[in-house]
């Protein structure tokens, strides 16, 4: 149970809520201890007034049971009236008719007193094992949040999602049901044997010498539970890992008619998953049996020994302690029973713990360490000049080195454009300026301080991203474009200006829906012309001071891209941009060109400049006017 310490915090949080169910679980099994004693009692006074009716007359005697003699002090009713008169056969009988009555509405009292403690009970603990989930789910999310890119390389999607829901939903039954059913069993357990050792201790052992081989048990099955648990998880995440893959990757699948294949890989990984469910039930399924057994066995005990006392002449016991004891067995049946269910939502709840703690326990490798802490520290608003000076990136879980000693200097409100070939380093390179990683080498610098000493976000609230690979959220498009504002009158009317710089306004407006349609998961609604130009509508509404487009017009054509590019001049004026892109003609009018090969600089300068060294640039340039000119004769 290690792993479950982590949520003490949350337990003294509801320690008030906890200790008033507590309160409520004693009250509810004291009225049901106490119902036994009542069934006793009447049975005991039948038992002697059948036997007070075989004696003459003049020597009955019918004593009053104790429990009843104080309820009826309490009611006003006046029981001498009824007993002065015993010798009349039929009297006597209506008179004990009548107090087994008053005895029986006793113990119902008794038991709607219970009912009514334990609906208390379930109010407090069950509503705090809520309240802690909702905390836990909270805490998991917000950590996710901090947890950098890397993190989310090496954990899917799946996973992240099994451990926010399932294995929270299993440690939230530890805290609901296990906690209440434990409590529940060690107060009921106190008061019923400490009842039973009051009425007869040689009686009260013999009842309970099957609990040491019921503790031996739990201690032998509660191990395989936990890994069996474990293994079950884990399974799950898979399951849930192919489930998300395949729902996302539906183009793909359909486009190469895999659809079989995903069916079967996923009924392989369903298979193995209930497998490991079917072995992990087979412990509670031959569990359960056994605790009821060895209940049994109490009961078998209780009768066997109370009546060879009984037999025997033994004051002690009445046919009463024997109908008492029975009930006190039976009324620890389902607690003791429940044993191995609580025994298996601990371990279970233990594993998905140790999950949740696994990425609780993550550090994110990107941090604000090296911010100053001082009180009168405030960090100066940023202008937008970026500095590399001999920046190399090595990915730590490959040992890639995308980027090797790379220097360069804009200033503020400057255009960079970075070109070159499929894995020349282009992305890392502005991966690095949002700080998503930090350099393994070198230094990186945003108006001449160190980019690590600037708040993360301070940074990213003043960066315009567009990624290679768009995102858009299953909102509508207006929301995706203002999801960097935080409200205003005039949202609309950004939203509409952000759309129209974009080249994406005429396109919403041709929907049905104008701003107001929906967007499919990842954008699965629009084309990829279309994701790209929201995207950069998203990123230049809240106009921050560096714009990064990482290929931001792959999926557009060159007349639209012009017509992008042309629309962005405005936006980009006083701001400093950085271009990466493929294509020579989205570059061409930037103020600095890199142009990169195997994660180095292999060259730089203007348009202009690279093109008459012919080098590398002016390669790519010819090679890109050629393949235009050649579609332009297909068309």
């Amino acid at each position: 149970m290690r792993p479950l310490l982590k949520l003490n915090p949350y337990l003294a949080k509801y320690r008030w809520h906890l200790l008033l169910g507590t309160v409520f679980i004693a009250l509810s099994n004291l009225f049901a201890v106490y119902s036994p004693q009542v069934v006793r009692e009447a049975i005991n006074l039948i038992a002697q007034g059948i036997a007070q009716m075989q004696l003459p007359a003049e020597q009955r005697v019918l004593p009053i049971p104790e429990t009843l003699q104080l309820w009826v002090g309490w009611t006003g009713l006046d029981l001498a009236e009824r007993l002065k008169d015993l010798h009349d056969t039929d009297a006597m009988r209506a008179t004990v008719v009548w107090c087994a009555g008053l005895l029986g509405v006793l113990y119902l009292a008794f038991a709607l007193l219970k009912g009514f403690f334990l609906f208390l009970m379930r109010q407090t603990i069950i509503v705090v094992s809520r309240l802690i989930e909702f905390d836990l789910k909270n805490r998991v999310y917000a950590h996710y949040q901090q947890l950098d890119r890397a993190f989310y390389k090496r954990n899917s999607t799946g996973d992240l999602m099994n451990r926010i829901s399932e294995d929270v939903g299993k440690v939230r039954m530890y805290l609901g049901p296990a906690v209440m059913y434990t409590i529940n069993l060690v107060v009921l357990f106190v008061m019923c044997i400490g009842f039973m050792l009051n009425v007869n201790v040689e009686l009260t052992l013999w009842t309970l010498a099957p609990l040491p081989i019921m503790s031996v048990i739990i201690y032998r099955v509660s191990d395989v539970m936990n890994r069996r648990s474990m293994a079950v998880q884990v399974q799950q995440s898979r399951l849930s890992t192919l489930a998300q893959e395949s729902f996302s990757g539906i183009r793909v699948l359909k486009a190469y008619a895999k659809e079989p294949m995903a069916v079967e890989r996923f009924a392989e990984a369903a298979a193995d998953y209930r497998k490991r469910s079917m072995d992990q039930a087979t412990v509670d399924a031959l569990f359960m049996p056994s605790i009821m057994l060895l209940i049994g066995l109490s009961t078998v005990l209780t009768i066997f020994v109370g009546g060879k006392k009984l037999l025997d002449g033994d004051p002690t016991v009445t046919v009463g302690n024997i109908a008492e004891f029975v009930i006190y067995v039976n009324m620890l049946t389902w607690p003791f029973a429940s044993v191995g269910w609580v025994t298996s939502l601990i371990q279970q709840a233990s594993a998905s713990m140790e999950r949740i703690n696994e990425f609780l326990d993550a550090e994110p490798a990107i941090t604000d360490a090296d911010v100053p802490t001082t009180k009168e520290y405030s960090p100066a608003p940023i202008q937008g000049g970026i500095t590399f000076r001999n920046v190399s990136y090595t990915y730590p879980d490959t040992g890639i080195k995308a980027l090797d000693k790379v220097s360069f200097c804009i200033p503020a409100g400057g255009t960079l454009a970075v070109v070159g070939h499929t894995g020349c380093g282009k992305s890392t390179l502005a991966d690095l300026i949002g700080r998503v990683y930090d350099a393994t080498e070198g230094e990186v610098l945003i108006d001449d301080v160190p980019i690590r000493q600037i708040p993360l976000a301070h940074l990213r609230t003043q960066l315009g991203f567009v990624p290679q690979e768009v995102l858009l959220f299953s909102d509508s498009i207006r929301n995706n474009i203002a999801f960097r504002l935080d409200g205003g009158e005039d949202v609309d009317q950004r939203v509409r200006e952000a759309a129209r710089k974009a080249q994406v306004l005429e396109d919403i407006e041709g929907f049905e829906r104008g701003f107001d349609t929906m967007v499919g998961e990842r954008g699965i609604t629009l084309s990829g012309g279309q994701k790209q130009r929201v995207s950069i509508a998203r990123a230049i509404i809240a106009q921050p001071r560096i714009l990064l487009f990482d290929d931001a017009l792959s999926a557009v054509d060159t007349a639209t891209e012009e017509a992008i590019l042309r629309e962005l001049r405005s936006v980009m004026k006083g701001r400093t941009t950085v271009i990466i892109s493929h294509r020579i003609s989205a570059v061409r009018d930037a103020d600095h060109i890199l142009v990169m090969g195997n994660g180095a600089v292999i060259e730089e300068g203007t348009h202009e400049v690279l093109l008459e060294r012919n080098g590398d640039y002016a390669r790519m340039h010819e090679e890109q006017l050629l393949e235009e000119a050649q579609k332009g004769a297909e068309a």
